[in-house]
């Protein structure tokens, strides 16, 4: 099969993955509401093509919190990348260092911060961060990511506790028995693997994360740590606002891949609000639903500095381990490219709000 574009990849990872593990990385919230509109989101939206431009030499490099970047599309954190390919979390990164991007590892992955760190040296990486019940857990995952030069600390806020997502509770998913969570012992993670009452990963994350989370405890933090931190799961401009106050450098605009509560916005929609309300203070990113070149397009037009990929990543890796992601990025890069071209942008600075319209916009004229 010749791969073409995301789709693709996610067609043959459909036939590949044991059916556990593709509904885990699949599946979203309750009626999957939120997730099923999220492409809908993106296809209300419409370009405003400029022409005769000269799009003969494009630069799509950039700067993000230090990392220089030779595209702004990264990979977004995933947990257990281990059930797509043996070679899971280290073959991802380096794909993305390979594409000149940025790698998101999960806390709860299938390989640790120091096997990454030593498997992936040239990738740009940052540590997504939960916060434990045991503080000092959570200090020694951070002193981990400092020692092992990762560059930012992602604290996803959005996961008091996991959405309920009914596929993983229908098919008791616990982490498959020959793999085990990278960060931590076996006997720290058991609950992973248990399916007896539901989801097994549910149980874990009801028994070891901290409901009692506030921005306190991101301001301690940005204490704690030398590395920048950036918030993920923000969907608001209240909590945007907050997240300045409390020191944080950036933002991920994130639903977390409609996996949390269902009904709430696409990451495309909520951009916007947060944009406008911390864009000029604050990195702002996002992931969610990014399919293809004009998915990115838009985004950045409407005020995302880069954007994040997660599914799509695991469906590259599912399809073909390390080669499989570079061909997904790849793909990816040139579709963002012809985009840029048609669109009449030469370069980043030059893909701005003007650019994009909702289709509401035509039926007003």
């Amino acid at each position: 099969m010749e791969f073409v574009c995301i789709a693709d990849f996610e067609k043959k990872a459909q036939t590949v993955l044991e059916k556990k593990a593709l509904d885990y990385y699949r599946s979203g919230a309750g009626d999957q509401y939120t997730l099923n509109r999220t492409r809908d989101a993106f296809r209300k939206l419409r370009i405003r093509p400029r022409f005769l431009r000269n799009v003969s030499k494009l630069n799509t490099a950039t700067t993000i919190l230090g990392c220089q970047v030779k595209w702004p599309v990264g990979i977004a954190p995933t947990a257990m990348q281990r059930m797509a390919h043996p070679d899971g979390e280290i073959a991802n990164a380096r794909a993305a260092g390979l594409a000149g991007s940025v790698f998101i590892l999960s806390t709860l992955s299938t390989t640790s911060i120091e096997e990454l760190a030593k498997g992936a040296p040239n990738t740009d990486k940052w540590f997504q961060l939960y916060v434990y019940k045991d503080r000092s857990l959570t200090e020694s995952l951070v002193r981990r990511a400092e020692k092992a030069n990762f560059k930012a600390l992602v604290l996803t806020i959005d996961a008091p506790l996991f959405g309920q997502r009914r596929s993983d509770i229908r098919n008791k998913f616990g982490l498959p028995p020959h793999l085990q969570l990278g960060n931590f012992s076996e006997a720290e993670t058991q609950d992973v693997k248990s399916s007896g009452k539901g989801s097994g990963i549910n149980e874990y994350v009801m028994s070891q994360f901290d409901p009692e989370l506030t921005w306190k405890d991101v301001e301690w933090l940005v204490k704690i740590s030398k590395l920048p931190v950036i918030v993920k799961g923000v969907l608001t401009h209240e909590d945007a606002v907050l997240a300045r106050e409390f020191g944080c450098k950036g933002i991920i605009v994130s639903n977390h891949g409609a996996r949390q509560l269902d009904s709430v916005p696409a990451s495309i929609e909520a951009l916007p609000e947060i944009v406008r309300a911390v864009g000029n203070d604050l990195v702002v990113m996002m992931d969610g639903g990014i399919m293809e070149g004009n998915d990115v397009l838009k985004a950045l037009a409407l005020g995302a500095k880069m954007v994040f990929i997660g599914r799509a990543a695991l469906w590259g890796l599912a399809c073909g381990g390390q080669k499989g992601v570079e061909d997904l990025l790849a793909i990816l890069k040139k579709d963002f490219e012809v985009a840029m071209s048609l669109s009449g942008c030469v370069d980043l600075e030059s893909i701005r709000p003007n650019l994009i319209v909702h289709e509401s916009h035509y039926s007003k004229l």
